[in-house]
């Protein structure tokens, strides 16, 4: 072989070598980037996990991560919280498959329905624990489930409006996702409660997207387009909100009735101004801090249920303040 050749070799073999060292360099980055500066030393705790929201900026699933955060400080788990920035399920699923590929202790998620998300978790989870959170995804192999029953937190809504409106009301439901499994359960438990009432009657079912914009603006469309409905009831978070909005807006809190979900501020602001009757209290805070305990329950060979159903109840005007809640579901 020529000195040539040989020197020629030598710097192949080394750049090889330099670029192996900057794969493996940006691959740790890559994986590591939603992590604060102080808590990339792995070793300093005794898991780690990932929880993925349906949304990162969502009131809702801040409340979620916020229990879920006292409960990993409490128990000296590392937790990220990554996912989308709003609902999309490409995103959803590449952040699953990511912390798969971190090789993460443990992942929490929303359950989805969509065909993609069964396939995945029944692959994740031969690798990695995966617990359900808030929404169920019970077709698949996912270990645990941890969150509200959907269809009678529905069935509670109906028979809070059936009480409240004395049997009487021509109903508007928006609802955040037509294809959600728990935006579904939630109408098919209202829907079953009310049936049997003649006095009342559901007049149109509309999707909000999960936006309180689009929430505002379809509660504006129904009522130019049915004047005769004069309930409303919202099946995520932000749905009463932008009901509100809109019959605040058209001084129309005298007429119409409005029963909506979660405890966010302006929920419970409508409220005690009168303008949202009641709203399904869920407890994302539990949620969160309780899912991490499961997590840890699985990983050191404990028994944990398949189902946890937190509670859920009616809050009316009448319960506040809300000094019972200590400000969690609040987000106070």
């Amino acid at each position: 072989m020529s000195r040539l050749t040989v020197v020629a070799y030598t710097f192949g073999v080394l750049f090889f070598l330099v670029g192996c060292a900057f794969s493996v360099f940006y691959g740790y980055k890559v994986m590591s980037h939603d992590l604060p500066e102080e808590d990339r030393n792995i070793e300093d705790y005794k898991y780690h996990f990932v929880l993925v929201p349906e949304e990162l900026d969502n009131d809702y699933w801040r409340l979620v991560e916020k229990g879920a955060q006292e409960a990993a400080k409490d128990y000296g788990v590392l937790l990220e919280y990554a996912g989308p920035k709003q609902a999309n399920i490409d995103e959803h699923l590449k952040t699953i498959e990511m912390s798969m590929a971190a090789k993460v202790d443990g992942i929490m998620t929303q359950g989805l329905s969509d065909e993609q998300f069964t396939p995945l978790i029944n692959k994740v989870v031969e690798r990695v624990p995966v617990i359900t959170i808030d929404t169920d995804a019970a077709n698949s192999n996912r270990i645990a489930y941890i969150g509200t029953d959907n269809y009678y937190s529905g069935y509670l809504a109906g028979k809070a409006l059936i009480e409240d409106t004395k049997g009487q009301a021509n109903v508007a439901i928006i609802t955040g996702s037509f294809y959600a499994n728990h935006q579904q359960l939630r109408v098919q438990g209202f829907q079953d409660a009310v049936k049997s009432e003649q006095g009342i009657k559901i007049i149109t079912v509309e999707e909000s997207e999960i936006s309180r914009v689009r929430a505002a603006e379809k509660a504006y469309q129904i009522l130019k387009d049915y004047p005769e409905v004069n309930a409303f009831y919202g099946t995520s978070a932000l749905d009463g909100i932008g009901i509100a909005q809109v019959v605040d807006k058209y001084k129309k809190n005298d007429t119409i009735y409005i029963i909506g979900f979660d405890t966010l501020p302006e929920t419970l602001d409508y409220i005690s101004k009168g303008i949202i009757e009641a709203t399904v209290a869920q407890e994302p805070y539990e949620m969160g801090y309780r899912g991490i305990q499961m997590m840890i329950s699985l990983i050191e060979g404990k028994s944990v249920p398949p189902i946890v159903h937190t509670n859920t109840r009616i809050l009316r005007a009448a319960d506040m303040p809300l000094s019972h809640l200590g400000g969690q579901e609040a987000g106070y």
